[in-house]
């Protein structure tokens, strides 16, 4: 099923602000919504975000993976919406009541200008490390399980979900506009998996329904950052 236009965001997976704001600067136009995560912030601090977000006029996917009791998660969310993120994470893992506290602060907050994603299951983890962590003796059956925690996800109203290229379609065909799908572990065709276990090209991705695509190493660490960008937004465009 196609999903129309997805919305390209580039993860910013860098030791240092000044690092984020070069790459930034050099795609320039080609790129108006970036990924903070852990490293960045741990690093940088909100100044980053506020860096890119009144310097550059960029939309910021604050990607710190909440989990925590519901008060504690409720107030993360909030601090996060005033500071002008566009998106934000929390673990869907964290059950009914902590997304409910989520989706109440960032809509108190931002008055729904802040979308919270339930993160399913990390594209780094296969079925069999999944299940270790989860202390089933068997594989788990991925699809069911993301599409499990996205029923909490809908069910507590958030704005989308996490969730691997693979599991987009029947998390559409379950759940159809409820949910915006947020895929990690975008691949140009040919290039290298690194640490993840399930990825898809841009264009498969968009097809089957993600309406938001991080890339991070495809575009960050190509040689030309710039041209990498160019050849994902003409493949999304080609397909679109």
């Amino acid at each position: 099923m196609s999903g129309g236009s997805a919305i390209p965001i580039v993860a910013l997976d860098v030791p240092t602000s000044q690092e984020a704001l070069r790459l930034a600067t050099t795609l320039g136009r080609r790129c108006r919504f970036y990924k903070v995560g852990s490293e960045l912030f741990t690093a940088a601090g909100p100044d980053v975000v506020r860096a890119l977000r009144d310097e550059l006029g960029a939309d910021i996917f604050l990607d710190l993976k909440f989990h925590d009791i519901p008060n504690t998660v409720a107030g993360a969310v909030r601090s996060a919406a005033r500071l002008g993120a566009r998106l934000v994470t929390v673990h869907a893992s964290g059950g009914l009541a902590m997304l409910e506290a989520a989706q109440s602060a960032a809509g108190e907050e931002s008055g729904g200008a802040c979308g919270v994603l339930a993160v399913t299951a990390l594209t780094s983890m296969s079925p069999a490390v999944l299940a270790a962590a989860w202390g089933r003796e068997d594989a788990v059956d991925m699809e069911h399980e993301v599409l499990r925690l996205a029923g909490l996800a809908a069910d507590s109203a958030l704005h989308g979900i996490v969730c691997s290229g693979a599991e987009v379609a029947a998390v559409r065909a379950r759940f159809d506009d409820r949910l915006a799908p947020l895929v990690p572990g975008i691949r140009l065709a040919g290039g290298a998996a690194h640490d993840q276990q399930r990825v898809m090209t841009p264009s498969a991705a968009q097809a089957a329904g993600a309406r938001y695509l991080v890339l991070g190493r495809t575009v960050t660490a190509a040689a030309d950052p710039a041209e990498a960008m160019d050849q994902v937004l003409a493949e999304l465009r080609r397909d679109g």
